[in-house]
């Protein structure tokens, strides 16, 4: 890594990838201090939850945490809008009447509710907002000594991403628990898979080929259902999935998943450059995402990776990866079947009659565990790059240039507005144009 220019340099070797991490870390962390709370094995404590981000998703979260430790109780909520707070504590209430203890005073609204939530004298948070504020939200967390559930992505530019970076050296140094929401990562059949796949099973990767065709994950709604009085922040949230500097497009939020399988069989080593196409085929209402993509990322040992996504209406679906390697190949087929290798030695994911136990709780169970354990884990950097794996993709769509690592690590492009604020004027920036769109 050189740092003479401020620049960050590409680890081209698993080693050079994992030293390249933590000279980042290194270089941007301050002094190592002590977690606000710690744990030694056998430690019976209760452990207080905060819920930052109260949709959908957020509250699902919430759900697996409560589940994954008989001693541990949902303290504090925060979202921007009060609404879905109630929405969301209302639900958790009827599921874990003995678990859910968040009084009038812990449930925070408004832009700054997450600081409120992590203040309030919770040992984890659960960060669930859309991937735009996850930077901030982060450093906040680790700042207070907090452990952390962190959905994905965790950014949706590079200066988020280097904030993040950041953030992840500095929880290691605390002894924090960081997982993240990539949660493939904690699923028995493709922990089986991957795990043969980065030992060899096929040979040396070659070529992947991912997908993730689906419909659209939260349609735009027209101007017209925009109430009297509704600011352009307040618009823009409610419809964050459609605007580029929330959710970091489609190929960043959703497809991301796609895009995680290829860096767990690479052995999570960045690729070198993508090249890729994309845009908008169905007419949007607003917002300025594309509904399509394909990007062609290429690896310093020659290997490939090929990632197609869509989100349209009306066409085939398809969440499957295909996996070439020297000596055979190996499918993932995600929610639609067992997974499998065609190599000298054929094999079958089988679950030997027992149902594993579902991702989403797995990855809190293991969470909590390792707090309990003493021996937090940290996806951080992991989390980090996957997310720029799939930045870097969608800079290539955007731009129609060669995106290297070494660019999209260092690029200056700030998507998240500054000062954020609910009166501010906040127009839609125009959906990119390769040819025209310029890397910065």
């Amino acid at each position: 890594m050189s740092m003479n220019d401020n620049r960050i340099t590409l680890p081209t070797t698993r080693r050079d990838f994992l030293k390249t991490s933590a000279l980042i870390g290194g270089a941007l962390a301050a002094p190592a201090l002590l977690s606000s709370k710690t744990f030694a094995a056998g430690n019976s404590d209760t452990l207080k939850i905060g819920l930052i981000g109260c949709g959908g998703r957020g509250t699902g979260a919430a759900g697996n945490a409560l589940q994954a430790d008989n001693n541990v109780v949902l303290t504090a909520m925060g979202d921007v809008f009060e609404n879905q707070l109630s929405r969301s504590l209302r639900e958790l209430e009827k599921d874990f009447p003995n678990k859910v203890k968040v009084d009038r005073e812990h449930q925070f609204t408004g832009l700054d509710a997450f600081q409120k939530v992590i203040d309030s004298g919770v040992d984890v948070v659960l960060l669930a907002t859309p991937p735009g504020f996850r930077p901030q939200h982060l450093a906040a967390a680790v700042a207070a000594g907090k452990h952390i559930f962190c959905e994905k992505p965790v950014a949706t530019d590079a200066p988020g991403i280097r904030s993040v970076l950041k953030s992840v050296e500095l929880a290691k140094q605390k002894k924090l628990a960081l997982v993240a929401g990539f949660c493939w990562r904690y699923s028995a059949p493709e922990r089986a898979l991957f795990s043969r796949v980065v030992d060899g099973a096929i040979g040396d990767m070659r070529v992947f080929y991912g997908t993730y065709y689906t419909g659209p994950v939260k349609p735009m709604p027209p101007e017209s259902e925009r109430k009297p009085g509704m600011t352009d922040l307040e618009w823009q949230l409610h419809n964050w999935y459609n605007f580029n500097w929330l959710s970091g497009d489609s190929l960043v939020e959703q497809a991301i998943h796609a895009v995680d399988w290829m860096c767990w069989a690479m052995k999570d080593v960045p690729p070198l450059r993508a090249v890729a196409v994309g845009g908008r085929q169905i007419p949007a209402l607003g917002g300025n995402i594309y509904d399509h993509f394909e990007v062609n990322y290429e690896y310093a040992n020659g290997a490939r990776g090929f990632l197609g996504s869509r989100q349209q209406t009306e066409c085939a679906n398809d969440n499957t990866a295909t996996l070439y390697g020297t000596k055979g190949m190996a499918r993932e087929l995600g929610f639609s079947g067992k997974p499998f290798i065609k190599a000298d030695t054929e094999w079958h994911y089988s679950d030997e009659g027992k149902r594993p136990k579902d991702m989403y709780d797995q990855e809190h169970d293991e969470l909590f565990a390792s707090i309990r354990r003493g021996e937090p884990i940290n996806d951080g950097v992991r989390l980090a790059h996957s997310s720029l794996v799939g930045i870097m993709g969608r800079m290539a769509a955007y731009t129609g240039q060669v995106i290297t690592w070494e660019k999209a690590l260092n690029s200056r492009e700030e998507l998240v507005p500054a000062n954020i604020k609910w009166d501010m004027q906040l127009a839609t920036v125009p959906m990119a144009m390769p040819g025209k769109t310029k890397f910065s």
